[in-house]
Formats: C-alpha cells, structure tokens, sequence
C-alpha cells in the first residue's frame, strides 16, 4: 500500500535573516527523517518571510547557502524537504520553490502569480511552467501562495490516455490573517474540484511590517475535509499520512472527472 507521510511545519520567521530562520527550523525538526515521514513541507519565503527587498535579499541560485541547506536536510534527513527562496538566475528574480531530495537531486518551480498588492510583480519575474513532481507514487503538482487564487492554472489537465494528472496539490504560504478565510476556503475547493489532497502551509507570528499570519496550515483530502488542521495561529509540527489506494477508491467511487471539461493552457502559457 503506498503512504506519503507528509509534515506541515507551521512556524515564525525572523525578518530577512536566513541564518536565523535554519537555524530555528533545524531546531524545529529535532530527529524527524526519514523514518517517520517522506515530505517535510515549509512556508514561502521560509529563509526571509515575504520580502520584497529581492535586490538586496536573493541568493545567486548557483551559490545560495539557503538552497544549500535546503539539500543538506534533505539529505540527512532521509526525505523530501521544501518550500520557496528568493534568487536570482541569469540576472531575474524568483520566488522559487526548491524540492530537495535525500539522493541530492532537486526540482524547482517558480511562483507564476505574483502578489501585486504588495508590489511582488514588480520585485520578481514571473515563472511560466507548471512543475509535477513525484514521490512515494504520489504525482504532486507544485504551487506558492497567490497561486492558490487561481483554478485554472491549478486544474487537473490529464494528456488524452490519462484520468488525472496528479494526485496532490502542494501550496506553500506567506498569506496574512485578514484574508484567512479565502485561504481555507480555497483549499479546500482546489481538493474538492480536482480530487486530490491539498497540502497547505502557511506561517505565524508577524512580519516586520506589523502585518499578522494566523497559520491556519492544513491538509485537505479529496472530499475537502481536514486531516490536519489547527486555527489557533500556534506554530507546530504535524504528520499525517495519505493514502493512494484510498484516493484511487474514492475517484472510482464519485467519478466527476468522467464529466470535466477538457482544455489546454499551452497557448496561453508565457503571455
């Protein structure tokens, strides 16, 4: 039977100090590895939180000591480690999501919607591939915060032999309390309409513009009920397991995806 044992790292983040924040994170995780969970899930921008200062604050990709660690706890700790860094490649700036893995091989995605509100469009460049990767024969699609907003970038686009193309969506977060009520509810639409986990984590504290994060890190199956779930703004450090045999049941059980509408973004994609 295939589990993906997946751990949601609710945490605080100290204000651009990436030294800082591997440090409490390393602490955080204690022994957890690769004998208790395959995929420990961190919050966007965890070296920084959400800084918009990328001139001053991303790391070259080639050298950057985050991303370096990143693979390092990967590596000691038996199992997938993730969440997103500010760098800079060939002279662009990336919100970008690094997948560590234990063998030392990493996939990235970079945030395609940038959150203008904030001035992010302006800070950073905006990726253009969606990014599938797998793991324990999960297909996880992978996303960062403002992404969760929109569903079509976010919707189940299975090739002409395929049911489904993934089996879970990944979201990790810098999403400020006073929108937290569309952050749970849009995660549990994202599993809901195509069928999947959703695996949400989002951060605590304040960030040094006094702006609040109530957390409200979730993980959601197909049905858009919480497995892991706990709004009371706390940092923790929770695992739970999903299951593919149990997904692949419920698909066949309530087989909406016979009726989705079939499209393409490639047209679209870059423009």
């Amino acid at each position: 039977m295939s589990e993906l044992r997946t751990t949601l790292v609710q945490c605080d983040l100290r204000w651009e100090d990436p030294t800082a924040n591997c440090r409490m994170l390393e602490e955080t995780l204690g022994d957890l590895g690769g004998d208790q969970t395959d995929l420990i899930v961190l919050p966007e921008m965890f070296a920084t939180g959400f800084t918009m200062n990328s001139r001053e604050m991303a790391e070259p990709m080639g050298e950057s000591a985050t991303v370096a660690w990143l693979r390092e706890q990967a590596w000691q700790r038996g199992c997938v480690v993730t969440g997103s860094v500010a760098v800079v490649d060939n002279g662009d700036y990336y919100n970008r999501l690094v997948w560590a893995r234990p063998d030392g091989s990493w996939a990235t995605y970079d945030k395609r919607h940038l959150f203008r509100m904030a001035g992010e469009h302006e800070r950073y460049a905006m990726g253009h591939q969606r990014v599938i990767v797998e793991l324990k024969g999960f297909r996880i699609l992978l996303s960062v915060c403002y992404d969760l907003r929109f569903p079509v970038w976010l919707r189940q686009q299975p090739g002409p032999e395929e049911s489904f193309e993934y089996d879970a969506l990944l979201c990790v977060a810098n999403w400020p309390a006073p929108r937290r009520h569309p952050w749970r509810v849009l995660l549990q639409a994202r599993a809901i309409e195509n069928l999947c986990p959703v695996i949400g984590v989002n951060r605590v504290g304040e960030d040094a513009k006094g702006l609040p994060y109530a957390g409200d890190s979730m993980l959601i199956d197909p049905k858009g009920e919480a497995l892991i779930d706990e709004p009371e703004g706390r940092a923790f450090v929770r695992t739970a397991s999903l299951s593919l045999e149990a997904l692949e049941r419920f698909r066949d059980k309530f087989p909406a995806w016979r009726d989705a509408d079939h499209f393409s973004l490639a047209d679209g994609v870059g423009h």
